[in-house]
């Protein structure tokens, strides 16, 4: 009897299909492709927001106005900390001037302490590359030129950065502009050295104090060695980004900054497109 209790034991077990293995994976879904150039008007995901920098350690220090010299390049700027102001992107859709003659009425009347010209635009007065204000887009990426080598752009959560056109994806503001003339504290190589003109700057060390800046005459190769490696008030320059220069070149700082108020427009200049104003977060 037991052997054939045996038999019968082995029959059904022969019968009886593989079981699983319980430590077999399956293989890991590919990841997504990210997303490049979007010209998308809507708010950007998490992953679009740039790369979260390390804020600065210890007091915020209020905006000051500064007036220095560099390699012999006379400079006035703004300081600021990204902690307690921040870059808006003033644009105006009906061309320059349509709303404001100078940065000082664009400051002032978009509740700025300080404001100063920002991005090229072409004879017809259309933006030479992408704008966004406050999650509304105009114009399209400039790919071929060096003037849209860069963006300004700000977050939906606040953060603010200085990044190159390639890394683009959206922003809830975004000036693009260019070139780059100083990155990761060192001056971009094959910059112009034959036009010498005044110049307008935006600028951060890397973490979050900021400067905004207009220039005396001078070449973009000249500037950009005459900012490496050195600071503007107490801003140590490891992120410039050159903005309109030449006729197009302004500066406003308001009374409300330490070492204001002052304004630099010299009467050859011509209305512009836009401008960058600093305001109080």
């Amino acid at each position: 009897m037991m052997r054939i209790l045996l038999l019968l034991t082995i029959v059904l077990a022969s019968c009886a299909g593989p079981q699983p293995d319980s430590t077999v994976e399956l293989p890991p879904a590919a990841p997504s492709e990210a997303l490049e150039g979007s010209d998308s008007n809507l708010e950007p995901q998490t992953q679009a927001d740039p790369p979260i920098t390390p804020l600065s350690k210890g007091p915020v220090n209020p905006p000051r106005f500064v007036k220095t010299s560099l390699a012999g390049i006379s400079i006035e700027a703004i300081t600021f900390d990204s902690r307690s102001h921040f870059l808006a992107v003033a644009d105006q859709a009906q061309g320059p001037g349509s709303i404001w003659p100078d940065c000082r009425a664009a400051g002032q009347s978009t509740g700025g302490i300080a404001a100063i010209n920002a991005g090229f635009f072409t004879p017809e007065g259309k933006p030479l590359g992408k704008v966004i204000t406050n999650g509304k887009s105009t114009g399209e990426i400039n790919r071929a030129s060096s003037l849209g080598s860069g963006f300004y752009i700000r977050s939906s959560s606040g953060t603010m950065d200085l990044i190159r056109r390639e890394k683009f994806n959206s922003a809830r503001q975004a000036l693009q502009s260019g070139p780059f003339l100083v990155e990761n504290g060192s001056a971009v190589g094959g910059l112009s050295d034959k036009q010498s003109s005044a110049r307008s700057i935006v600028a951060y060390d890397g973490r979050s104090q900021w400067v905004i800046a207009r220039t005396g005459a001078c070449s973009l190769s000249q500037l950009a060695r005459a900012l490496q490696g050195n600071s503007i008030g107490d801003t140590t320059l490891q992120q410039v980004l050159n903005l309109d220069g030449g006729r197009s070149s302004e500066f406003w700082a308001s009374d409300k900054v330490s070492g204001g108020p002052h304004f630099e427009r010299p009467f050859w200049n011509k209305a512009v497109r836009n401008f960058l104003v600093v305001r109080s977060r």
